[in-house]
């Protein structure tokens, strides 16, 4: 994955980021799979998917950071206002 790739990872919404990550998951299961049985050519294939699967799964844990925060900043405001 280029770091343009990278880049239009980032403005993948939260659902397009989870179907990537079960995406990237059955690639790498299948590739280690072709690797057991002797199929598998390009063994570096595995390194890169496992690593384009950690990018993706970062970004959903970033995003799943900023949701909480948000929704108690906006509670925060709600009981200060009253």
């Amino acid at each position: 994955m280029s770091n343009k790739s990278f880049k239009a990872l980032k403005n993948l919404t939260h659902d397009e980021l989870n179907t990537k990550e079960r995406e990237l998951q059955s690639d790498l299961f299948q590739a280690r799979m072709k690797l057991r049985t002797g199929q598998l050519e390009n063994v570096a294939s595995i390194w890169k998917q496992r690593k384009d699967l950690a990018r993706v799964k970062m970004l959903l844990t970033a995003a799943g950071k900023k949701t909480p925060s948000e929704s108690s900043a906006k509670l925060k405001a709600k009981s200060a206002g009253r």
